[in-house]
């Protein structure tokens, strides 16, 4: 026969109260529930376990000789299931993720260290790629989760929103532009403009989203990455459109960001995982201190 654990315990918990009122308060269960539970178990035992007048409660001899057993098989268990968990918290490993670098070099760093100082044994392996290379690596599972854009929804993903940030003009503290309070992208149309890549994410964002304007931005240069645009920016080069998350601090002493406007452009960036997927204890518990941190 199966014995049920649940009834075990009840009558373990019963023989330490000696009162099936006090047991049945401690597990949350109403009496007569509890009795059922110590009937099922007496009738599985083929024996009784416990004597009951109206004032007490007391142990067969039976129930004597199975009391310590019964503990035994419950403390067995707990110890089993307790050692499963401190192999989940102490376990070596490796998480992989697989994020944009704007994210994962003004961002992640703070998350990293408050991983490495809870969980030290586990190595965290970074793919700073594409927005498309990022995404694949996840499908394919090289990667057990990673941060990127939303751009369009694949069946296979799971996006969860972390943070929208707006384009803004990215110009020198020297530059007529800096100590404008915005920008209309119109106005763009006199300026140099260093731009990304037509394959790029950010880029077909952009595209899409200042298709409708009458004026279109005229890429003078064209990069494959936002901080190639940043270093052609401090050099004097032209402007720049980029996520905010791509500046650098505010007290940056070449480097300005201006709000761009009409129409403003958003980025949405977010948790992307396999649908269906499940993700390892220790990506896991990176998730939640990247859930619990971000955006601070």
């Amino acid at each position: 026969m199966e014995y049920d654990l649940q009834d075990i315990r009840s009558f373990v918990k019963i023989a330490e109260l000696g009162s099936f009122h006090e047991a049945a308060e401690v597990l949350h269960l109403s009496q007569p529930a509890l009795t059922r539970r110590i009937k099922k178990l007496e009738q599985g035992l083929g024996t009784p376990l416990l004597d009951r007048t109206t004032r007490r409660v007391s142990l067969t001899s039976v129930g004597r000789d199975f009391l310590p057993k019964a503990r035994r098989v419950l403390d067995d268990l707990d110890d089993s299931i307790m050692s499963i968990r401190e192999l989940a918290e102490r376990q070596t490993g490796q998480v992989t993720l697989a994020c944009i670098p704007t994210a994962a070099f003004y961002f992640l760093p703070s998350v990293i260290r408050l991983y490495n100082k809870q969980y030290p044994k586990i190595r965290i392996r970074l793919l700073d790629l594409s927005a498309n290379e990022g995404l694949e690596a996840v499908l394919r599972g090289e990667a057990d989760f990673g941060i990127n854009m939303m751009s369009g929804q694949h069946p296979d993903i799971e996006f969860l929103s972390l943070v929208n940030e707006p384009f803004v003009l990215a110009c020198r503290r020297d530059h007529p532009l800096a100590m404008r309070e915005s920008i209309r992208w119109a106005e763009l149309a006199d300026y140099r403009l260093i731009g990304v890549g037509r394959l790029s994410g950010n880029r077909m964002l952009l595209d899409h989203a200042l298709a409708g304007l009458g004026w279109r931005p005229k890429w003078f240069y064209e990069v494959q990455h936002l901080s190639t645009s940043l270093g052609m920016v401090e050099a004097g080069l032209g402007v720049s459109a980029v996520p905010s998350l791509a500046m650098p601090t505010a007290d940056h002493p070449t480097l300005v960001s201006v709000p761009l406007i009409e129409p403003v452009v958003n980025r949405s960036l977010g948790l992307v995982r396999r649908r269906g997927a499940s993700l390892s204890p220790a990506a896991d518990k990176f998730v939640s201190i990247l859930l619990q941190q971000w955006p601070q």
